[in-house]
């Protein structure tokens, strides 16, 4: 009896790794709070002080490109697993970060470099909720309109992909920021200044980065 093992698509086997460490960093990045050069002109013009967002948007960002990539290649049924399998890392880390923070230090450790670690470890359960919370509905989402403007001839690769972004994101922000934060400080500021980084940032990187995703995944698959 052939006992092969059934084909699996290069570039999905790749993407699903690469999805899976960017839903574990992404919280760690999260703990930095940066200022974007430019991007902090567009602060005061809605009566903000100059702009900064927390640098997890970068590895968000790219599980949604490789999210919607999916989507293309295989279809909005292996994405939406790729989204739902992603909890798996996600809360794995948690609790690892948890079980890591609740452990005696190390007497040779550095005090600084033991209260930094603590910090980033021990974030309130707020936070980890609203981090659990965020990801599954933005994700979510931004297969389904990515999916649902994929209708017809499947052109306009980019647009398709920007859009699907800029509402997933927005999304992502009302639901973290709201869980994480409400009540403990004014979230409105954060709330707008977040949404209008992430907008620019997914307008300005999406579509060029979804284009090379896609091509490469075709290629793998082909052998090429």
């Amino acid at each position: 009896m052939d006992q092969t093992s059934p084909a699996f698509p290069r570039s999905l086997f790749l993407y699903a790794i690469f999805y899976g460490g960017m839903v574990c960093i992404a919280g760690v990045l999260g703990n930095k709070q940066v200022s974007l050069g430019p991007l902090s002109a567009v602060g005061p013009m809605f009566g903000l002080r100059p702009l900064a967002i927390e640098a997890g948007i970068f590895a968000f960002l790219l599980l949604v490109i490789v999210s919607s990539a999916v989507a293309e290649l295989h279809g909005r049924a292996v994405a939406n697993r790729l989204v739902q399998f992603g909890f798996v890392p996600l809360i794995f880390s948690i609790l690892l970060s948890l079980v890591v923070w609740w452990l005696p230090a190390s007497p040779e450790m550095q005090s600084t470099d033991l209260q930094a670690i603590q910090q980033i470890l021990g974030q309130t359960w707020r936070i980890w909720v609203g981090g659990i919370v965020s990801y599954g509905i933005s994700q979510t989402l931004n297969v389904t309109i990515f999916s649902w403007l994929q209708r017809g001839d499947g052109g306009m690769l980019w647009l398709r992909a920007g859009v699907a972004s800029i509402l997933s994101q927005i999304v992502d922000t009302l639901l973290f920021v709201t869980i994480a934060f409400w009540g403990v400080f004014p979230i409105f500021e954060l709330l707008v200044g977040q949404m209008i980084v992430k907008i620019i940032l997914s307008a300005l990187i999406v579509p060029p980065v979804i284009y090379l995703l896609v091509d490469w995944g075709r290629r793998l698959d082909r052998g090429v």
